[in-house]
């Protein structure tokens, strides 16, 4: 092969790699000096090739140290031997001698052949991850090879990306041959080669479609305050301008939502709320909580929360299906939100005011003496039961529904009263005008002299003739 053509050659294969020229040179370079030494030297000999980078020309050269007393005869020369080239030399010089380069065999060829390969192999991962690595934060395009359970494998061009797990959308499906915006996550250098690890859930992917998208937000004149993901599902965006003039919302959705529908068929229909960001939280989070109307929002600025009022009928639209959207809200903002409806609010606070301003009053306080005086006026009233027993009777006080208050008996009256019947609550309030226990005591005498009367009385015993018997005989 002529000089030229071998020149050509070289050009040539560093184009098919997209590797330089000066790194095909230098892997070339290596391989014959390995096909030389296994040929011609041996592995002490210090040996070296050089191409010449315009004409082709190999130069070999063969390098040893200069030494009075030999201990190496491939690595030394001695000083006789080395001032016959040099009268200046001395003993510790190097000395290098040019020798022509020999044509080297089958195996050493071979061995040059493997020797580039590898070379050449390891220059180019050294390349590809030279050039993506400074795309982590980026998005690429690439094309479906490979679906798996645990990953999906992407052909970017030169090399490939992985989709693990954990960064698929779980909403979308994967085939071979189809066409994807990833974002590159990590660039990791690995025993095969760089390992590139993209994403299609990570929140600056739609960040950077944004971006990609919207001429306004690429020359910063809309700036992207925040994005909240849940990726496959819904997505909202915090959008700002400092000029009053334009809409920072109009310019993100487009005319008739053109802008924004792009990159939602991009993400596989995934749902996206743009709201204006506003440096005052109350007005961020009345926003934030979109489609959904807010009425008042109250911050805590020390524990970071917000209670947010809203109507009654927009409490499960600010809610969302399984708390999406105040989770979204939440994240975007920065603050815990929590939402109440008008109707339970004011509800609550009724009943704070109410029980703030419910005491117990003096006049509640005479019930218990009248219920004493009571219990004392029907001490002597004891039943005949109690009688029998000996054991004075236990006064029960139980809280009252009618008068709301928890009725209890003194100490004092239990100990000086006398065996009574038990009285309850109930009773003693019905029958504190006096009249209904007039009325009472008057059916319990009437009832007691109508069943002494009753016992009194003999029942009539049958004569002969009143016997039905008899007559029927």
């Amino acid at each position: 092969m002529a000089k030229s053509e071998f020149m050509n050659a070289l050009v040539q294969l560093a184009a098919e790699k997209n590797l330089p020229k000066e790194i095909i040179l230098t892997a070339l370079e290596s391989a014959l000096v390995s096909a030389y030494r296994k040929e011609s030297f041996t592995h002490g000999e210090d040996i070296s090739v050089k191409i010449h980078s315009v004409t082709g020309e190999v130069k070999l050269t063969l390098k040893k140290v200069v030494a009075e007393v030999l201990e190496d005869e491939y690595r030394e020369i001695s000083l006789k031997d080395a001032r016959k080239k040099d009268k200046t030399l001395k003993a510790g010089d190097s000395v290098t001698y040019d020798l022509p380069a020999p044509n080297a065999g089958r195996i050493p060829a071979q061995i040059a052949k493997q020797v580039i390969l590898q070379k050449l192999h390891d220059a180019e991962r050294g390349a590809i991850y030279e050039e993506y690595v400074g795309k982590e934060g980026e998005i690429v395009t690439g094309t479906v090879q490979r679906v798996t359970p645990e990953q999906v494998v992407i052909d970017i061009g030169k090399t490939e990306a992985i989709i693990p797990q954990n960064e698929k959308t779980p909403t979308e499906r994967y085939r071979q041959g189809q066409r994807l915006k990833l974002y590159i996550v990590e660039v990791a250098r690995t025993t095969r080669g760089p390992q590139v690890i993209a994403s299609r859930a990570h929140r600056n992917l739609l960040r950077d479609l944004l971006i990609l998208e919207i001429p306004e937000i690429a020359s910063g004149t809309v700036e992207i305050k925040g994005v909240a993901r849940e990726a496959g599902y819904r997505s909202k965006v915090a959008v700002f301008t400092r000029q009053s003039s334009i809409d920072p919302v109009g310019c993100c959705v487009g005319l008739r939502g053109i802008r924004i529908q792009n990159i939602v068929n991009e993400l596989n229909g995934e749902k996206i709320d743009v709201v204006q960001w506003s440096d005052d939280p109350r007005t961020f989070i009345a926003s934030a909580l979109s489609p959904a109307q807010v009425l008042s929002v109250v911050l805590n600025e020390a524990e970071t929360t917000a209670l947010v009022k809203v109507p009654d009928k927009h409490l499960s639209l600010a809610i969302g299906k399984e708390g999406q959207n105040v989770r979204l809200a939440a994240k975007l903002t920065g603050w815990r939100i929590d939402i109440k409806s008008a109707s339970d609010l004011d509800a609550a606070r009724a009943l704070q005011k109410g029980e703030a301003a419910e005491k117990p009053a003096p006049a509640e306080e005479k019930h218990v003496d009248e219920i004493t005086e009571v219990i004392e006026e029907t001490a002597e009233a004891s039943t005949p039961e109690e009688a029998e027993t000996g054991e004075p009777a236990t006064a029960i006080a139980e809280p009252t529904e009618s008068a709301g208050i928890e009725i209890l008996m003194p100490a004092e009256a239990v100990a000086s009263a006398k065996p009574s019947r038990i009285r309850f609550a109930e009773e003693i309030m019905a029958g504190r005008d006096g009249k209904s226990r007039k009325k009472e005591a008057v059916k319990k005498d009437e009832a007691k002299d109508a069943s002494v009367k009753a016992k009194s009385v003999k029942p009539k015993k049958k004569t002969y003739y009143e016997d039905e018997d008899f007559e029927s005989q």
